[in-house]
């Protein structure tokens, strides 16, 4: 029964990713279209190639150290496998961005009952939407979810998500309007064992990155919960929209001295023309993402799949079959 569960829900999970594969077109289009008005375009594999192809690396956001990494990588793939062509060489600059991808663990740290999940992120980050959706995911998965609305800050983050909440069916505890979002994040988790729950959410209000004292804020809220239940909070996951390109490095680095983070959540990864935001967020900080998000409806939420995100971005650019890793 247990196996027949997982498999139905991989199976859904495939499903969910050729689906939004098909949502990522602008960042697809974007990027072949460059590659075909540049890198194909040129036949010799020569010194100029390389260059042109750093240039379209960078310029997707995927930053200077991890796109002269990867281009490095690929001159010595090229010259390892005796590859001629610039069709082949593409196909081997996507292994070598899988291999890269696929070297980081990407599992959510679920396994305490509760796990203690705290969601974090600048303003409008979608924080809130993040944890309906994730809730609705775990719930889904057979798990039993608690969601802690512990952004006291604004009256209207509470009732927004009350609505997620309710949409995914899942309980909740909330603060009051301008209370101490630290005993909120108290009371839920104490619900949460008191209620049997297998993973508690929080919310948290979102403030900008250079904020210090609201930082020492989300410390505090990391270190009461740490004191109902050793280790929690057991993920710390910061929401980015991928949009925000090479900035959302910047916040990320941010958050994670003050936090160490787990994990990250990027979404609107349908809306941004730049699809290597994510190669630099993990090359830089050597945080995972984790999980990614694509729309606004209560299943657009998934796990990262390296693998399913490279063929929607080089879909358009290659027709030949990638090359073996190693």
């Amino acid at each position: 029964m247990a196996e027949q569960a997982a498999e139905e829900r991989r199976a859904r999970r495939e499903s969910w990713w050729r689906r939004m594969s098909r949502r990522m077109d602008k960042a697809s289009l974007s990027f072949s279209e460059q590659v075909r008005d540049v890198v194909l375009l040129r036949r010799d594999l020569d010194d100029a190639f390389y260059d042109d192809l750093l240039d379209i690396l960078v310029a997707a956001d995927a930053g200077m150290g991890t796109a002269e990494q990867l281009v490095e990588r690929l001159r010595e793939r090229v010259r390892e496998q005796r590859i001629a062509t610039a069709e082949e060489a593409l196909a081997a600059l996507k292994a070598e961005m899988l291999e890269l991808l696929q070297g980081r663990n990407r599992g959510l740290r679920l396994d305490a009952r509760p796990s203690v999940v705290l969601v974090v992120g600048v303003n409008g980050s979608g924080k809130t939407t993040t944890i309906g959706k994730f809730a609705h995911r775990l719930r889904e998965d057979g798990l039993s979810p608690l969601v802690g609305a512990a952004d006291t800050f604004r009256a209207a983050a509470i009732e927004q998500m009350r609505a997620w909440a309710e949409r995914a069916r899942v309980p909740i505890v909330a603060g009051r309007p301008e209370g101490d979002p630290a005993a909120v994040a108290f009371d839920t988790v104490q619900s949460g064992i008191a209620r049997g729950a297998d993973v508690v959410l929080i919310d948290t209000a979102g403030r900008l990155h250079t904020k210090g004292g609201l930082m020492a804020e989300l410390q505090k809220m990391s270190r009461v919960v740490g004191r109902l239940i050793p280790d929690a909070p057991h993920e710390t996951l910061l929401v980015l929209e991928a949009p925000t390109g090479m900035n959302a490095v910047v916040q990320a680095r941010a958050f994670h001295e003050a936090l160490g983070l787990t994990g990250v959540v990027l979404t609107k990864l349908d809306g941004t023309a730049r699809g290597g935001t994510l190669l630099a967020i993990e090359a830089e900080l050597g945080v995972p993402v984790k999980l990614v998000g694509m729309g606004e409806g209560i299943d657009d939420l998934n796990v990262f799949d390296p693998a399913a995100y490279l063929d929607a971005l080089f879909a358009g650019v290659l027709d030949v079959p990638q090359p073996a890793a190693g």
